[in-house]
């Protein structure tokens, strides 16, 4: 699995290296490519991630991953939100345009989209152990307590977590990853075991897709409208 997880990381680094190169007389349309490989590979890696998560001793082993990747992502993907409350940050705080957040939204969706099939092809090689399972798995909710408690959850954590951006903008860069790194394996901790502590609505639609065509207004209440309002709360405050 770690392998694996390699293979993507290098192979995401090569097409945005290529993108750079490729599209540097248009950055607006490297904006979106760049944020839509960042995404696939925040999605592909977390796919393959929870399937680690069981792994002896727990939680040790999936908090330890959490934080390795949380800060590897951080390390090769700057620049990039990753999330749809994200992209939307700097241009409703600045004025800039909407359609730009809306396409960066949208490159987000398609990659997570992406990253499931991908991610499936690969488990079909049965390169891992657990992969012949991942494959059979319908709609592994990880929603374990009431809707309403889970609402909750994730719009504070969404808040908790883009508040902390917002305040780490003027930390180094090479400080500032292993602090939101940290913060993400705290809040992993704290609501893992009760929403899967997502706050993304493009990974969790990446993760979880089944169980949006199964259950469609209860997840979209808990991993969309609660992580969006969160966010707009978080706006209306600043």
């Amino acid at each position: 699995s770690l392998v694996l997880l390699s293979a993507v990381v290098a192979a995401v680094a090569l097409c945005r290296r290529l993108a750079r190169r490729r599209l540097r007389a248009r950055p607006r349309l490297l904006g979106w490519v760049l944020e839509m490989l960042s995404t696939f590979q925040v999605c592909a890696c977390t796919r393959e991630l929870s399937l680690l998560g069981g792994a002896e001793p727990r939680p040790h082993t999936a908090l330890t991953l959490t934080y390795g990747f949380a800060v590897l992502h951080g390390l090769t993907l700057p620049g990039s939100s990753c999330n749809p409350c994200g992209a939307l940050q700097p241009r409703a705080a600045r004025g800039g345009a909407r359609a730009d957040g809306a396409l960066r939204i949208a490159a987000q969706f398609a990659a997570a989209a992406l990253a499931r099939p991908f991610m499936r092809a690969l488990w079909s090689l049965r390169l891992a152990e657990p992969h012949a399972a991942a494959l059979a798995q319908g709609c592994g909710s990880p929603m374990q307590t009431s809707e309403l408690q889970a609402f909750c959850i994730e719009m504070l954590f969404t808040v908790v977590f883009q508040l902390a951006v917002l305040r780490a903008e003027s930390v180094s860069p090479k400080y500032r990853v292993h602090l939101l790194a940290l913060l993400i394996t705290m809040l992993v901790y704290a609501g893992g075991n009760l929403t899967g502590a997502i706050f993304n609505p493009a990974l969790a639609f990446s993760l979880h897709a089944d169980c949006f065509y199964e259950k469609f207004l209860s997840y979209s209440l808990v991993y969309w409208i609660a992580p969006a309002l969160g966010k707009f709360l978080l706006l209306y405050v600043f």
